[in-house]
C-alpha cells in the first residue's frame, strides 16, 4: 500500500536483538528482540515494508519499517460478562446506597 508524505501511519522497528538484551531479563523474554511501534506523520513517500521516518505529535523523528497506513486499534476487553454488570449494580447500592443517593 502506498503512503504519501503527511499521511498518519504505524512503523515497526527492533530497539535491541535478543543477544543484546540485559542479562536479568527473564529467560523466555531474553529470547525475543525487543521491538517498538511508533505512530506519526510520514516525512516522504513510501511502501508499506519501506524504511521511512516519521515525525511523531511530541516532534520527535523516528525511522523504521512502514507498517500501516492510517491504524486503528484492534483491541477490546473481551466479551460482554454479564456478572460483572450485576457486580456494578451491587457495588454501587452497597457503597452509596443506590442512585437515590447519587
Amino acid at each position: 500500500m502506498m503512503a504519501k508524505a503527511g499521511d498518519w501511519v504505524l512503523i515497526h522497528n527492533i530497539v535491541l536483538k535478543p543477544e543484546e538484551r540485559a542479562p536479568q531479563v527473564p529467560d523466555d523474554t531474553k529470547k525475543v528482540p525487543l521491538e517498538c511501534l511508533v505512530k506519526g506523520f510520514l516525512i516522504e513517500d513510501g511502501v508499506v515494508g519501506d524504511t521511512v521516518r516519521v515525525k511523531t505529535i511530541t516532534g520527535r523523528i523516528e525511522q523504521g519499517t512502514l507498517r500501516e497506513v492510517n491504524p486503528t486499534y484492534t483491541h477490546d476487553y473481551g466479551k460482554f460478562i454479564p456478572e460483572l454488570l450485576q457486580i456494578g449494580i451491587t457495588l454501587r447500592e452497597t457503597l452509596f446506597g443506590g442512585e437515590d443517593n447519587e
